[in-house]
């Protein structure tokens, strides 16, 4: 089994930043702007300009693990080791930066594995996060001979189980509070409006798994969306918009969690955390809450282990083959 999460720059300073943006913004899934306009636009201002910023951003998360992402990641492939039985390897990778999702690819096959499910950890299916996953894992297994079967982790932003871990998480988080939100906001990542009225099902199945989630907590959702990025409409309402909106409402409390994230990291520690905050509170807000990630809590554990067994049911304790190193 191989967990896929975003990826992370090496180190919070900006050529290593640099690096990581670079990899990440030549993807056409996340960038859909034809190459020959976008790169040189890349190539110039954007690395030019965006790594500094963006490295300071990341030292204010930065801990002596290395980056949240990549800490909690590993977290959670470690939990899972083992919990599938011994003949159930897991691994991780990220799409961007380290570990490459070929070269643990690579890792599985060198240990006799020839079936292996690929479990990109976003509960929302959107070309710019699932399809380009699944597209690197593809387009390794292509140039293999020898290839193994392949499962893929479906979206699972409805699925039962992720709802009452997510309503679960938000209960205790809303429990650890000094003091009672009037608004609780769920905050997505954004994409382009374009995302949208090009087929991608991802604003609809976030707005259904807030809805689930709004349902099994018995309270009013604000849905929004954040990390808007160039000049182009973005999904609305903006996270920082509403936040900045919400005191002139008379909301003067207020807790946020990101129910699209598998795990924190800089869009929901600093972004939301650190600046979503300071938006708040400066438009007159009272009181602000950021309600963690499901990581590698328990009930964030025992959802992806049930998301996960069930989609290897028939491999688990098959029968025997010649291949006795298999995996």
């Amino acid at each position: 089994m191989l967990l896929i999460n975003l990826g992370t720059p090496d180190s919070p300073e900006p050529g290593a930043v640099r690096a990581y943006l670079r990899e990440f913004l030549s993807d056409p899934r996340v960038v859909e702007i034809p190459q020959l306009i976008w790169q040189p636009i890349l190539r110039g201002i954007i690395l030019t300009t965006r790594p500094r910023r963006s490295a300071h951003a990341y030292r204010q998360i930065w801990t002596d693990e290395g980056s949240p992402l990549a800490a909690i990641s590993a977290r959670q492939a470690a939990a899972l080791t083992g919990a599938f039985g011994a003949d159930v390897e897991v691994d991780l990778a990220m799409r961007y930066g380290r570990p490459a999702i070929g070269e643990r690819i690579d890792v599985l096959r060198s240990k006799g594995c020839t079936r292996i499910l690929l479990a990109p950890l976003y509960p929302q299916y959107c070309a710019a996060t699932t399809a380009t996953a699944l597209d690197a894992a593809f387009a390794h297994l292509a140039r293999l001979r020898w290839q193994p079967a392949v499962r893929t982790l479906p979206p699972y932003y409805d699925d039962p189980a992720y709802i009452d871990a997510l309503a679960e998480s938000v209960r205790a988080g809303l429990a650890e509070l000094p003091f009672e939100p009037q608004a609780l906001v769920a905050s997505f990542h954004g994409v382009p409006q374009r995302t949208l009225e090009l087929g991608d099902p991802y604003h609809c199945h976030c707005q259904k798994t807030a809805r689930l989630v709004s349902e099994a907590l018995g309270r009013e959702l604000v849905v929004a969306f954040q990390s808007r990025f160039g000049r182009a409409k973005w999904l609305e309402p903006a996270t920082d918009a509403t936040l900045s909106r919400l005191p002139s409402e008379g909301i003067k409390r207020v807790a946020v969690f990101a129910p699209g994230f598998a795990a924190d990291c800089l869009e929901t520690l600093e972004e939301i955390a650190i600046r979503g905050r300071a938006v708040f509170l400066a438009a007159g807000g009272d009181k602000f809450a950021y309600l963690p990630c499901l990581n590698d809590s328990h009930s964030g554990i025992a959802m992806l282990r049930e998301l996960i067994e069930r989609e290897l049911a028939g491999w688990m304790n098959g029968s025997k083959t010649e291949n006795a190193g298999r995996r």
